[in-house]
C-alpha cells in the first residue's frame, strides 16, 4: 500500500512538474507587435495628452495598464483548460447579445461619434464588440465541432448557427457598427469553409453576405460618403478626404527609412485618431518603408503561426482547437489587413483598430486574450500528442 501511494504521489509530482508547451515564434511575433505598438502610441500621444488633459503621459499611462491587464487576462486564458470554452460557447453567445443589448440602455450605454459602442461600468468603458468578436469565434468552433455531419452534408447544418449570430449583426448594425460586423461575418464565414461545408454553401454565404454589405453601404448616407471620399480624396481634401489625404502624406513622406521616431509632423493634428485607428500612418512616416514593411512580416509570422496550431490540431482530430485556431488567425489577420489597407488608402475608411498597436483597452485587452488562448491552444495539442505517443509508441509517429 505504502508503495502504491508513493507512485501515487510521484505522478502527481510529475504533473505539477508538467512543462508548459510555448511557441517561441509565435510569442516572439505578438511581443514585438505590443512592444512597438506602445512606442508608437507614445509617439503618437505625447502631444495630444498634453492639449486635451495638460499631462504628456496621459495615454502612454493609460496604455500601460492596458496591457498589463491584458497580460494578465492572456496568463489566465493561457491557464484555462479548452474543455471550459467548449462548454460554455452556447452561454456566451448569449452573453454577446446582452452585452449588445446594454449599450442602448440609457445611463450604461455612451454615444461616441454618433454610435452606441461603449458600455460605461463607472471606472472604465468597454467596447462590447471586441468581447462579441471574440465569443462568436468560440461559439462557432463549438457549433461545428458539434455538427459537423450536419454541416457537410446539409445546407441547414450551415444556417443553424446564422441564426443567433443574425441577430449579433442586427444589434451592431444597430450602433451601428459596420466594421465589426463585417469582420466577425468574414471570421465566421471563412470557419464554416474549414470547418467543411461544401463548397456552393460557402459561396452562397460569401455572395449573401456581399449584398447584404452593398446594401448597407448604399442605404447609409454617411457610408457612401466614406466611400466616395476613397474614391477621390482629393476632390474634398479639407472635409470628408481630409483624414484618408493626412494619412497618405503621412505614408509618403517616410519614404524608405523613416523621419525618425518622434519627428513626425503629421500627428501634431492634422492626422485625425494618429494613436488608434491611423498608429499605422504615423509608424510609416517615422520608421519608413523599412518599419512598415517589418509590422507586415511580424503579423504574418502570428497568422502563420496561428494556422500551424490549427494544422497541427487537426492532425490529432482535435477539432475544437484547430477551428478556434484558424478562427483566431483569420480574425486577427484580417483587422490587421483592413486597418494597414485603410491606412494606406486601398479601402473606405473604417474604425478598425491595429491589433495589439493601437491604443485602446478594450481593443488590447481582448487581443490579449486572444494571444493566450491561442497559447493554450499550442499546449493541450502538443500535450495531446505526448501523450498519443505515450500510448501508442513512438513508431507509430515515426
Amino acid at each position: 500500500m505504502s508503495v502504491a501511494m508513493g507512485n501515487q504521489e510521484h505522478s502527481t509530482y510529475l504533473a505539477r512538474r508538467q512543462p508548459y508547451y510555448v511557441d517561441g515564434w509565435f510569442l516572439f511575433s505578438a511581443l514585438s507587435l505590443l512592444a512597438l505598438g506602445y512606442v508608437m502610441v507614445v509617439s503618437a500621444s505625447l502631444h495630444l495628452g498634453e492639449r486635451v488633459y495638460t499631462n504628456i503621459t496621459h495615454y502612454p499611462l493609460r496604455q500601460f495598464v492596458h496591457i498589463v491587464l491584458g497580460l494578465v487576462m492572456a496568463f489566465v486564458l493561457a491557464k484555462t483548460p479548452l474543455s471550459v470554452w467548449e462548454k460554455s460557447g452556447p452561454s456566451l453567445i448569449l452573453v454577446a447579445l446582452g452585452l449588445l443589448v446594454l449599450v442602448f440602455i440609457p445611463g450604461l450605454g455612451v454615444k461616441v461619434n454618433g454610435s452606441y459602442r461603449w458600455v460605461n461600468l463607472g471606472v472604465a468603458r468597454v467596447q462590447v464588440s471586441e468581447l462579441v468578436k471574440f465569443i462568436s469565434v468560440i461559439y462557432m468552433a463549438g457549433f461545428l465541432t458539434r455538427h459537423v455531419d450536419m454541416v457537410r452534408k446539409s445546407i441547414l447544418g450551415v444556417m443553424k448557427p446564422v441564426l443567433p449570430l443574425g441577430l449579433v449583426f442586427g444589434l451592431l448594425m444597430l450602433e451601428p457598427d459596420f466594421g465589426a460586423t463585417f469582420v466577425i461575418a468574414f471570421t465566421v464565414i471563412c470557419m464554416m469553409f474549414l470547418g467543411g461545408a461544401r463548397l456552393i454553401e460557402f459561396l452562397t454565404l460569401v455572395l449573401f453576405g456581399l449584398v447584404l454589405g452593398v446594401v448597407a453601404i448604399v442605404s447609409s448616407p454617411y457610408r457612401m460618403e466614406r466611400v466616395m471620399a476613397f474614391i477621390d480624396p482629393w476632390a474634398d481634401p479639407l472635409d470628408s478626404g481630409f483624414q484618408l489625404v493626412q494619412s497618405l502624406i503621412a505614408m509618403g513622406r517616410g519614404e524608405w527609412l523613416g523621419v525618425g521616431l518622434g519627428s513626425s509632423i503629421q500627428k501634431l493634428f492634422y492626422l485625425p485618431e494618429a494613436h488608434t485607428d491611423f498608429i499605422f500612418a504615423v509608424l510609416g512616416e517615422e520608421l519608413g518603408l523599412l518599419g512598415s514593411c517589418s509590422v507586415i512580416l511580424l503579423f504574418g509570422l502570428f497568422v502563420w503561426r496561428a494556422f500551424q496550431m490549427g494544422k497541427a490540431a487537426e492532425r490529432l482530430n482535435l477539432r475544437f482547437y484547430s477551428l478556434m485556431a484558424y478562427g483566431l488567425g483569420v480574425w486577427v489577420g484580417l483587422q490587421a489587413f483592413v486597418n494597414i489597407a485603410v491606412n494606406m488608402g486601398a479601402l473606405p475608411t473604417k474604425g478598425l483598430t491595429l491589433p495589439l498597436m493601437s491604443y485602446g483597452g478594450s481593443s488590447m485587452v481582448v487581443m490579449c486574450m486572444v494571444v493566450g488562448l491561442l497559447c493554450r491552444i499550442n499546449h493541450e495539442t502538443k500535450l495531446d500528442h505526448e501523450n498519443q505517443i505515450k500510448r501508442s509508441g513512438p513508431w507509430q509517429y515515426a
